[in-house]
């Protein structure tokens, strides 16, 4: 039989689990969470819905290649790039986390009190500014995301009065979508717009289905990024704060 532990051992270790709870930055780690599922869904879901719509395209609008082979090179392009943002995010956020917890003041009080050096604040200063570069550039990849959800919105809400008229046995031929007003493919493009029946089958095809609902996923998976980045903006302005300002004293930093 061995002597159970002392009351004080039990306490000690309790004191010493909320000390390592109080230096957690929680709203960088929320932040992170938050800017990797953002980022994911953007990504993920953007790069299938650029290639469905590709085939959308060819399918039905745009049946000579020459005229929308600018449009395919663009889309292969931002599939490229999609995977160099979800690059950077993955290791910009981690960083960022890590810079959370190196300025709450709470793991000061658990590993001794230290003075920070001109080059610690000079990179948190970084971090503050390229936070708000991202927030800026994220704000603009947020409009840019909403603009297919917006077009294909209306082409599905075409479908639908397409199908209202079908069931009042009326003639839906006139009635089209033309996607040459916005410019993706040039006004010489053969057919450049589907109209009555055709516009209607299009949109019960799989391909449109799933690639509207990936857009409008990522739409918010680019919201979602926003959002993070505005908490780390919060974050690091207030980090950067502490270390300039109160680098002495034994404030209580929770982000």
């Amino acid at each position: 039989m061995f002597p159970s532990p002392p009351f004080f051992s039990c306490l000690g270790c309790f004191e010493c689990c909320i000390k390592c709870l109080g230096g957690v930055p929680y709203a960088s780690l929320v932040a992170t969470i938050l800017c990797f599922s953002g980022v994911a869904l953007f990504c993920g879901c953007g790069h299938v819905a650029l290639a469905g719509t590709i085939s959308i395209l060819e399918q039905n609008f745009s049946t000579n290649v020459t005229d929308h082979a600018l449009l395919s090179e663009v889309i292969k392009l931002m599939q490229y790039v999609i995977y160099g943002i979800a690059s950077f995010f993955f290791l910009y956020g981690i960083i960022l986390l890590a810079e959370g917890f190196y300025t709450t003041s709470a793991v000061k009080e658990l590993h001794g009190e230290f003075k920070t050096t001109i080059c610690g604040r000079c990179i948190s200063g970084m971090f503050v500014f390229l936070t708000y570069v991202l927030g800026v550039a994220w704000l603009g990849v947020f409009g840019f995301s909403a603009v297919p959800v917006f077009m294909f919105y209306n082409m599905w809400s075409t479908c639908e009065v397409i199908r209202s008229l079908s069931a009042n046995m009326t003639s839906a031929d006139q009635i089209c979508v033309d996607i040459r007003q916005y410019g993706i493919i040039p006004w010489n493009a053969i057919p450049g717009k589907a109209c009555g029946s055709t516009l209607a089958n299009m949109c019960s095809t799989p391909e449109f289905y799933l690639s509207y609902h990936l857009f409008i996923v990522a739409c918010a998976g680019a919201g979602a990024t926003v959002i993070a980045l505005l908490i780390y903006m919060m974050a690091t302005t207030y980090n950067f704060a502490v270390l300039k300002f109160k680098s002495r004293e034994d404030c209580c930093t929770k982000f």
